[in-house]
């Protein structure tokens, strides 16, 4: 499928680049131009035969979002157990449940979480839940892009089963990936962290973990280990190879030096910790060392949704009053965390940007609506103003998986709310 989208506003997210009015020609799933628009007899002389010609109506092209941490099937969880701590709220409702979730259950609910994402303009997930491959099946068959981070505690999988996901998993396909993970400290013991730092050097694997998202586990976990999380996983070597933490709410300056030591990724989730009043993220800090921050929604339970523009707005709004300071953490610092820094630490490189030779990964904001008017600041608007109901278009890979309201052809969402409905039907209580 060859696409040309022209009169368009178009951010690239390129280093310097401004927005700027023009057009992107798609040749099968890569991006064979973006600049300014051509006349007919210059498209000529690109040689391309377009199958789909969409006239973007000023309307704005730019990368699609990436979810740098979510649980996608998590969905089936939805406003089944709100307002609680996070230990409470995993001890008491999550975990017990999860203890009797199917591999079936937990590919209908990522189907679900996959609506959510490409109508809220999201085209990758980077997935950490049980059953890798069916929540991986369930997001490709949907045309969402899956990077898979491990999941293991001291209940399981194995070392062996989680080095067989990790080859399995790694398809080099731009569909599907798997990086090195773990739960938690607080679900691991000592020993096993080893094992996993361990199969991380051997395999050459960056290394993600939920850190530091509450002043409850940094401080039992100085009580177990003598020091903070991000510490203890430098003694034991874990990020030979990179990686980052998700929440990341409470660090000392010793854990920011490891971050910037290993060049790691904060994935800040904004509305996740604020749901959950696990605390508020020292953005402004992680900026201003250099750190690189993405965004991640965390859970469709603990959030309760999979929405990359509250995130965003979250961001910048707690960040201001963290510090105090309107003008912390700007909206197009808050941009590319929701796209550039996303994709690179998820390993989606060929997706970070609107660049000839990229995946066309695609979304269009429709300027057409009461909260994008008037004109003063698209990018502000974007970050400040906008909502879901902004995604006009949601392309990844070239192909069109949401427009004007509607999916892609047999896509039926009624069906995909229904088997939802069932499966978790079969847990209340």
């Amino acid at each position: 499928m060859n696409t040309r989208l022209y009169n368009a506003r178009i951010l690239t997210m390129e280093e310097g680049k401004d927005l700027f009015d023009g057009e992107i020609l798609i040749e099968g799933n890569r991006i064979a131009y973006v600049g300014r628009s051509l006349s007919a007899d210059e498209l000529a002389k690109k040689g391309i035969k377009f199958d789909k010609e969409i006239d973007c109506k000023r309307n704005v092209l730019m990368p699609s979002f990436k979810d740098a941490h979510t649980h996608s099937a998590m969905t089936g969880m939805r406003s089944y157990a709100d307002d609680m701590p996070l230990w409470e709220w995993l001890s008491t409702k999550i975990f017990p449940l999860e203890a009797k979730l199917t591999a079936d259950d937990m590919y209908e609910f990522t189907r679900l979480a996959a609506l959510e994402y490409v109508s809220g303009g999201i085209t990758a997930a980077f997935d950490m839940y049980m059953n890798p491959e069916y929540c991986a099946r369930a997001l490709n068959e949907m045309g969402v892009r899956y990077v898979g981070c491990c999941d293991i505690n001291k209940f399981g999988p194995s070392l062996e089963e989680v080095e067989r996901r990790y080859k399995v998993l790694n398809k080099n396909d731009g569909f599907t990936s798997y990086i090195m993970g773990f739960h938690a400290e607080y679900t691991c013991t000592k020993e096993l962290l080893q094992s996993i730092s361990d199969m991380a050097k051997s395999l050459g694997s960056p290394v993600f973990t939920h850190n530091s998202e509450t002043r409850k586990e940094v401080d039992e976990c100085i009580e177990r280990h003598g020091c903070t999380p991000t510490q203890l996983f430098e003694s034991l070597g874990m990020f030979e190879n990179g990686g980052g933490g998700y929440h990341c709410v409470y660090f000392d300056d010793k854990d920011i030096e490891i971050f910037k030591k290993h060049d790691m990724t904060v994935v800040t989730n904004p509305g996740s910790n604020t749901k959950l009043a696990s605390g508020i993220a020292p953005i402004s800090k992680y900026l201003s060392e250099g750190i690189k921050v993405a965004i991640g929604t965390d859970g469709p339970s603990s959030n309760n949704c999979l929405d990359m523009f509250r995130e965003m707005f979250l961001v910048t709004g707690l960040a201001k009053l963290h510090d105090m300071d309107a003008a912390a953490v700007v909206p197009a610092e808050v941009m590319k965390m929701a796209t550039v820094n996303g994709a690179r630490c998820m390993g989606l490189n060929d997706s970070d940007t609107l660049s000839e030779g990229k995946l066309a990964d695609i979304i269009m904001i429709d300027l057409e609506q009461p909260n994008m008017q008037p004109i003063n600041n698209i990018v502000d608007n974007i970050v400040y103003s906008g909502s879901k109901t902004n995604i006009k278009m949601t392309m990844c890979d070239g192909k069109v998986l949401f427009m004007d309201g509607k999916y892609a052809d047999g896509v039926d969402p009624e069906v995909i709310y229904a088997k939802a409905n069932e499966m978790m039907a079969k847990y209340k209580e």
